[in-house]
């Protein structure tokens, strides 16, 4: 059943299913199996991309863990020197800790070995967007894209690159083309309304929100996104829920608490409004919303 408009889960939900939001990328000598299909990447950091930069999130997870995974994979590496899909994932485990340096080593000798690997030109180019080399980024993605016409990651990962450059017709477009590839993934319908939001077009935004949650009620990122348009159009008790349930997915958002506490501000409630504003500066001390509202209400 399609959850409605401000319906948020609970807790104990977010922890019971897997977002692509927060997905870890569990990789062991188990993991080598998968490498000869070819179907182990950079998932997880595509779905790591955030509302405000649309550029990957560094998930470092358990540093034991991700160590281990590392040395599996060097020796899956050392036994097939010739299987580009094994630096792929080498890569892949690299970036997702933030050692773009070596990701991107990896990334390289999976395209030498393959240059047709569209996964691995999107990885690269994930990698590069965190060191800031939007150019060669932009090249890796229209590589990806050119290698295979049909890779909607790679879409997304040049939308959201074309999104941070204000270059809205052309993110719309590879979105819109994404979508009829992909039509139930809620990683490229909210990218689309984070553009519409851009825009101003904050009903339009909300439609794509609503449609992100429907198909994964258990990310925070859309009830964020749709609480901020719906604080735009001043229907607050309703952006009241979104931010609630963006909270009761992920708590340590400086984000959603900066949201609650505008609306709360507009609500007239100033405890309320001051309490939401502390929380988001203590977990972000340079969220602007937060500390412009604190000088407001104290």
């Amino acid at each position: 059943m399609a959850v409605g408009l401000h319906q948020g889960p609970s807790v104990k939900s977010s922890q019971d299913r897997r977002s692509w939001a927060r997905a870890p990328l569990w990789i062991s000598t188990a993991a080598a199996a998968l490498l000869v299909s070819g179907c182990v990447n950079i998932g997880s950091l595509t779905r790591g991309v955030t509302a405000s930069s649309g550029i990957a999130e560094v998930q470092n997870d358990n540093p034991e863990v991700n160590a281990a995974n590392i040395a599996s994979l060097t020796e899956v590496v050392a036994k097939s020197p010739t299987n580009p899909v094994a630096y792929n994932t080498r890569g892949s485990v690299y970036a997702r800790t933030g050692q773009y340096k070596e990701a991107i080593a990896d990334f390289s000798q999976a395209i030498a070995l393959n240059p047709n690997f569209a996964e691995a030109y999107t990885n690269r180019a994930l990698a590069l967007r965190q060191t800031n080399r939007n150019d060669q980024a932009m090249t890796d993605f229209n590589n990806a894209i050119a290698a295979n016409a049909n890779y909607d990651p790679a879409y997304l990962g040049r939308a959201n690159l074309y999104r941070s450059l204000n270059r809205f017709d052309e993110a719309l477009a590879d979105l819109n083309y994404a979508i009829r590839l992909k039509p139930e993934s809620a990683q490229l319908v909210h990218a689309r309304g984070l553009i519409y939001q851009r825009q101003g077009q904050w009903q339009t935004a909300i439609n794509d929100f609503d449609a992100a949650i429907d198909r994964n009620p258990f990310v925070a990122a859309p009830y964020l996104a749709r609480g901020q348009c719906l604080t735009q159009l001043n229907k607050l008790e309703l952006a009241l829920e979104d931010f609630n349930a963006a909270l009761n997915l992920n708590n340590r958002n400086a984000d959603a608490w900066a949201g609650l506490g505008l609306v709360h501000e507009r609500m007239g409630n100033k405890p309320k409004a001051v309490e939401a504003y502390q929380t988001a500066i203590g977990i972000d001390g340079s969220q602007s919303i937060a500390r412009a509202g604190l000088t407001r209400v104290k």
